[in-house]
């Protein structure tokens, strides 16, 4: 089953995974206002697909996404309409970053600016091995302001700030390295590996995916102490499921477990 909004088409897989696909090759799936909404619409409405454990996010054509478009932004008349256009692309990210379910970005070709951001805020990103990114807004006189926010949470300071300061492509292997994906593959395999990686999350219970998902991107942003007493809740919260139990059992009677996602 697929569904279409502006510049964006949705599949559904097997086994619980979802697919999103940016689908303007013409502009290498710049992220335009109209793609952005289509975005947050769609992440939305899968969130609330009890029958989608795990989102696989990747570009049609040459490349996975150029970042904004360049055109567009030109075209935008005052500060007002800026600021609309990067606090929407802000909201995109912060929804990735709060979906229950975990994103997956599976990236050919480039992935710039935005794209480079976009990939940085999904949970989990695997790319090909001629892919390339970027930052390089400081080219044209546009420093690479919010794209930095997801990249420097995965990337050391100085990596990120040579990143923001030259502009340089980096490619598929130095990414890996500094750790902003997390393999690489030859394009005739990245296909089986990103489906291969959606399946085995999505085989596991999705309440016990979505109560990790949420206590990881909080506890980071706590002090020690403070992550230590919240996450130790979270698990005693954890333990109180159903599949914890069958989880735990399944183990020690040496059998599959079977979640109720309870």
């Amino acid at each position: 089953m697929s569904k279409k909004f502006p510049n964006i088409i949705i599949n559904h897989l097997n086994n619980g995974v979802a697919r999103i696909i940016l689908n303007e090759s013409s502009t290498y799936n710049a992220l335009s206002l109209i793609t952005i909404k289509s975005l947050i619409s769609s992440f939305k409405n899968l969130d609330k697909d009890n029958s989608v454990k795990v989102i696989v996010i990747e570009g049609s054509g040459k490349g996975f996404c150029a970042g904004h478009n360049l055109k567009e932004i030109k075209s935008l008349k005052n500060k007002s309409d800026y600021q609309k256009l990067f606090s929407l692309c802000s909201k995109l990210m912060m929804q990735i970053i709060n979906l229950k379910k975990p994103v997956i970005a599976k990236v050919h070709g480039a992935a710039f600016a935005a794209g480079c951001q976009l990939v940085a805020t999904c949970d989990l990103a695997i790319s090909s091995s001629n892919a390339i990114f970027a930052t390089p807004g400081v080219n044209i006189g546009l420093f690479c302001s919010t794209p930095m926010v997801a990249v420097s949470r995965n990337v050391e300071k100085k990596k990120i700030m040579k990143m923001l300061l030259t502009g340089e492509r980096i490619d598929a292997a130095y990414a890996k390295e500094i750790g902003l994906i997390n393999d690489h593959y030859d394009d005739s395999i990245l296909e089986n590996e990103a489906v291969k990686l959606a399946e085995q999350i999505a085989s596991k219970s999705n309440k016990v995916i979505k109560i990790g998902k949420q206590a990881f991107y909080k506890q980071l942003e706590m002090p020690l102490d403070e992550a230590y007493k919240y996450t130790s809740k979270v698990m005693t919260e954890n333990m109180m499921f159903l599949d914890a139990k069958e989880g735990i059992s399944a183990f020690i009677e040496k059998r599959k477990p079977k979640w109720k996602n309870k």
